[in-house]
């Protein structure tokens, strides 16, 4: 569709593709409004992007060019059709939402040899018929066949990119376990020690070269099983466009050594680490906190006391104190008690819905689910255009949180154990009592974020400092850091039993949830939608996109749920343009007995932002014409 032929009125419309505003554009959409949802950048999600490994050094090279942009004679242009009797609101062009970016190298830059390279060149070839420049190689064809149009997508449009990228998937599933073959059967035909060593050497330009494995995120946040996002996933029916995984395991790190946290009651009394006495302690607490309001006089004299006053009154040893404060509750020293019990029952009622933790994880990243919300959005009738700038906002005249995060590429897991395919959470309690905790969340392969024989770690906290202040002693307490790239740790050094640090990246991203919209000067029909929040599940952003969906459409049910492609009916002669393209694609995949599965790859964002926003929602303020494309 041509920018010409684009209608001159929507009901919405939605700058920046981020997960609040993707869910606010499904939601519109499903009810029949007419929906238009600009992004400035090539690639859908904001913040909440993933990237290839490529992908994610192009971003940070464009982070690195990013300049204000002087006033030009194409802002002459727009100012000038501004009529007597209207305003303007200026929105930034330049994103400042992520702050002290640093990258460090520690694999090896020498050349690989000829041998080293063959397995991996044939296990990627069926993805290398695509470009390797960016890892949202399927952007410029949503966004329009012509770069020099608006850059729009129809749904149409969207729906052709998608089965490429399935045939990928299905390519990146089967890929590591033949390479995996490849290895076994060049270690047993080789029986001397140096090839197999050379082999599992891993450096920088493998990295490059396999870089289509990795699906780096952004923002690193995990989906607890009974949340909001999981509950809004089902109910809509969009669940159908992704697959995830469950976490295996929950680990933290005391005195420098990395442990399992029993967390069920199972793990409870399998733990080696605690005593019979600890034991019972601790059941006898989880089983209160599940139903702690039926006893309100357990708790109420701490109603205003740190939750870890109220751990220590009830006997438990330091051991336990961490473990429930930082690795159950995952709150902070100074957080309250009934808060405290309020995130121990949440944890204890998520456990055992999909598997032995409470948390699940999209294959292909985070980044996958803004782009599923997105694809509804499209299917009943939503406009994308990518690469879209808005200047201003047209209207009649009438503090500053910060996260730290690390992305770290490593050789192995910071606890090995019988499988190596596991997603690891990982709490690490302060290492002085000012700091704040860090979470960290350790990806393996089968999760289709990293190649196979690395695993991708995500460190995440609240900011005091710069990103590396905060998380570098971290990186060091748990990882090898060479001096050299390439530098093994020396023989019997304690260095030697920690997983070696490949690449690293620290950067700063601003948290806007705390930010009142009311401190806003802006139209009713305007609403402020913030960026990722510093928490691990997306609570937040999907209760924020509801109450601005209820702002907008009182009296409409948030996200009902999508009829299966199979019981639509078109009109007309003929299906629309869009209904092969949605049937096909979900028809191959769909499955009703697996609520949760299907993942089609697309694209990642950065938003709009008026001053210190992450996006805006703009209501047209006129009573328009619902059109449903269902």
């Amino acid at each position: 569709m041509a920018a010409e032929d684009l209608p001159s009125q929507f009901d919405v419309v939605i700058l920046g593709t981020g997960l609040t505003e993707s869910v606010i554009a499904a939601a519109c959409s499903r009810v029949g409004q007419s929906v238009l949802h600009l992004d400035r950048r090539n690639y859908y999600a904001g913040n909440w992007a993933s990237f290839t490994f490529n992908g994610l050094l192009s971003w940070i090279e464009d982070y690195k060019n990013q300049q204000e942009v002087q006033i030009t004679e194409s802002e002459q242009v727009w100012r000038s059709l501004i009529d007597e009797g209207e305003d303007v609101v200026p929105l930034s062009t330049v994103d400042s939402s992520i702050s002290n970016l640093e990258v460090f190298c520690y694999a090896s830059e020498e050349e690989e040899k000829e041998e080293e390279t063959k397995a991996p060149l044939t296990s990627c070839q069926p993805a290398s018929e695509e470009p390797n420049s960016d890892s949202t190689e399927a952007q410029d064809t949503v966004t329009g066949d012509d770069a020099a149009a608006s850059d729009v997508q129809t749904q149409n449009e969207e729906q052709e990119v998608s089965e490429p990228k399935e045939e990928q998937h299905t390519s990146d599933i089967s890929e590591p376990s033949q390479s995996q073959e490849e290895k076994e059967s060049q270690a047993t035909s080789s029986p001397a020690d140096p090839p197999v060593e050379v082999e599992k050497k891993i450096t920088y330009q493998k990295l490059v070269k396999e870089g289509r494995r990795f699906n780096i995120d952004l923002v690193s946040k995990l989906m607890y099983a009974r949340g909001a996002l999981v509950d809004l996933l089902i109910k809509s029916n969009v669940s159908r466009y992704a697959e995830f995984k469950n976490i295996g395991r929950i680990l933290t790190c005391r005195n420098g050594k990395v442990e399992q946290v029993p967390c069920s009651r199972a793990d409870v009394f399998a733990s080696k680490q605690l005593t019979v006495v600890e034991k019972r302690m601790l059941m006898k607490l989880l089983t209160f906190c599940l139903d702690f309001e039926q006893h309100p006089e357990e708790y109420e004299d701490y109603s205003e006391k740190p939750f870890r006053d109220f751990l220590k009154n009830k006997k438990l040893t330091e051991n336990l104190q961490d473990f429930v404060l930082h690795s159950i509750a995952m709150v902070t020293q100074q957080t309250l008690t009934e808060e405290g019990l309020k995130a121990t029952q949440h944890f204890l009622r998520c456990l055992g819905r999909y598997g032995n933790t409470p948390f699940l994880f999209p294959l292909y990243g985070l980044g996958e689910i803004p782009q599923c919300f997105c694809r509804m959005c499209a299917v009943f009738g939503g406009i994308y255009c990518l690469r879209h700038s808005v200047q201003c906002l047209v209207v009649d005249k009438a503090s500053n949180k910060q996260i730290s995060r690390a992305v770290l590429i490593t050789d192995r897991s910071v606890l090995s154990s019988e499988s190596d395919q596991q997603i690891s959470l990982v709490t690490i309690p302060p290492l002085e009592s000012s700091a704040p905790a860090v979470r960290m969340v350790e990806l393996c392969s089968s999760s289709m974020t990293c190649m196979p024989g690395t695993y991708l770690v995500h460190l995440t906290c609240s900011s005091s400092g710069t990103a590396q202040e905060d998380l570098a002693p971290v990186v060091s307490q748990l990882f090898h850091v060479s001096t050299i790239p390439g530098e093994e740790p020396l023989e019997g050094a304690e260095e030697r039993s920690k997983p070696s640090v490949l690449w690293v990246m620290y950067f700063n991203m601003r948290d806007t949830s705390a930010l009142d919209s009311s401190s806003y000067s802006l139209p009713s029909n305007v609403h402020v939608c913030t960026g990722p929040d510093s928490s691990l599940g997306s609570d937040y952003s999907i209760k924020l996109a509801e109450s601005v969906f209820n702002h907008i459409l009182p009296d409409e049910e948030f996200c009902p749920p999508a009829p299966n492609p199979e019981d639509i009916i078109y009109d007309g002669d003929g299906p629309q343009a869009e209904g092969p393209g949605f049937d096909e694609s979900t028809n191959a995949e769909a499955d009703k007995s697996q609520a949760e599965e299907e993942g089609e790859k697309s694209p990642s964002t950065e938003s709009s932002e008026p001053a210190e926003v992450d996006s805006v929602t703009q209501q047209a303020p006129s009573d328009p014409t619902p059109s449903s494309e269902e």
